[in-house]
């Protein structure tokens, strides 16, 4: 696609995380720009209507769809009987999902893309920070919002671009895995545990997808992956590219819950914690040295890095208490998370809740894997909404299969968001910490609210 800034282009579910952020980059760049969703939820929408590119209506309609619009791009939330879809198909227009729209843009750069069941946004954040702080051009697409930045999506014409590479559907007329179409000159793995097992029906369907991906990469660009992953170092061994590199927990100490890094002598203390991160940080540092970003650059650089929206991010602290949410929902999240809040903190009690969200969390036969994952909690809670499970069409789940799924006796279960908030409220939170937990809100939940009296 040649790059035109007087080209009309039109979002099917400009909404989406993703979608909006390559929206707003494109208006910002002259691009003439509109969109339509169903339904469009904040920080989206604000931000949609700071760039006046909120639809007039909320909802579809085929006449937005005219013979003049020069593409469309596709976004996931959308049906594959769409009426703007429809239209845009019964026009012959040119129809992207915002993968191969990122790729059309970018096929002449060097992409970086980072893959993983968890910690991508982290990772690829992480690298931007660094790079943006060491003057290194380079352009992205994240799915999280990133301190100092504005948007999460930038095309211009540096050699470089970052990309966090999801392993989800492209789009609904597209099945390919997202990170696939993107083409990685250099990809990285940052770990594998299996997810969206509403189109990844088995384990070892969903490792082939990143089997997939290693073999992508060609010779002249490289493979990045944690050693400390079983799955990762298989797929490495199997994967057909020559240049492979392996990355493990870096040295470190933990004072009085402060996280330093030791490198070549010298301490670099960092703002975000937990032994997940400094394997995000290492992630980030072997992507880094490849692009060459000296040691000492690197190190001094993510000292500044505080962490991604909504990755453990905190909303509330005064010296008996402290109150995190996170982004985590799979298990191998919840362990993570769980077990660096309880690393940070030895000394507290820790009330850790997580909500049922997703489609795999809330399918009977998936929640088996969630054995074990809040162990480390010394309160564990979960909360989902009956409502929320009838909406994706799933049979009910009842408390009786969540408590067995996840093998801890000391779980309480909610099926209320009030009542899940007037029981924390009602909690004594002199030495204790809270962790909130979830893709979701919680059904709005106001968090802040907890601790006031």
């Amino acid at each position: 696609m040649t790059q035109n800034n007087n080209m009309k282009i039109h979002f099917i579910a400009i909404g989406g995380s993703a979608m909006h952020n390559l929206a707003i980059s494109l208006r910002i760049k002259g691009y003439e720009v509109t969109g339509s969703d169903d339904e469009i939820f904040e920080p989206a929408a604000g931000r949609l209507k700071k760039y006046n590119l909120f639809p007039e209506n909320i909802g579809w309609n085929a006449a937005r769809i005219t013979p003049d619009t020069d593409a469309v791009i596709l976004g996931m939330h959308a049906r594959i009987d769409n009426p703007e879809l429809l239209k845009a198909k019964e026009l012959g227009l040119k129809i992207y999902s915002y993968p191969e729209f990122i790729y059309e843009q970018s096929k002449n750069k060097t992409r970086i893309v980072i893959g993983g069941s968890h910690g991508k946004t982290t990772i690829t954040s992480m690298i931007l920070h660094v790079l943006n702080s060491c003057n290194f051009p380079c352009d992205f697409m994240i799915g999280a919002q990133l301190e100092g930045f504005e948007v999460m999506t930038k095309l211009s014409d540096a050699t470089h671009i970052l990309i966090e590479g999801d392993e989800y559907l492209t789009s609904p007329i597209d099945r390919r895995p997202k990170f696939h179409v993107y083409q990685p000159t250099i990809g990285l793995i940052s770990g594998i545990a299996w997810d969206h097992v509403n189109v990844f029906p088995t384990f070892d369907n969903y490792l082939e997808q990143f089997h997939i991906f290693a073999n992508l990469i060609p010779d002249k660009g490289a493979l990045i992956y944690c050693d400390q992953d079983i799955h990762c170092k298989t797929i490495a061994d199997k994967a057909t590219t020559k240049h492979k590199l392996a990355y493990t927990l870096p040295e470190f100490r933990i004072e009085n819950g402060q996280y330093s890094i030791l490198n070549q002598g010298k301490n670099y203390p960092l703002q975000v914690f937990g032994q997940h991160n400094l394997l995000n940080i290492e992630a980030a540092h072997s992507v880094c040295h490849y692009l060459g970003i000296s040691n000492h650059d690197f190190y001094t650089a993510i000292q500044s890095f505080k962490g991604a929206s909504k990755r453990l991010e905190l909303v509330y602290e005064d010296k008996e208490k402290t109150l995190y949410k996170d982004f985590a929902h799979a298990p191998s999240k919840l362990k993570a998370t769980i077990a660096a809040v309880k690393e940070k903190y030895p000394e507290r009690a820790l009330v850790a809740c997580v909500e049922l969200h997703t489609f795999s969390s809330l399918t009977a036969e998936f929640l088996k894997q969630y054995a074990h994952s809040m162990d480390k909690a010394d309160l564990p809670l979960v909360y989902f909404n009956p409502h929320a499970i009838a909406l994706k069409k799933l049979p009910l789940l009842s408390e009786n299969t969540v408590f067995d799924a996840f093998a801890n006796p000391k779980l309480r279960i909610f099926q209320n968001a009030q009542t899940l908030y007037d029981f924390l409220k009602s909690l004594d939170w002199k030495n204790k910490n809270l962790l909130m937990m979830s893709s979701g809100n919680f059904d709005g939940m106001k968090f802040e609210h907890f601790f006031n009296s």
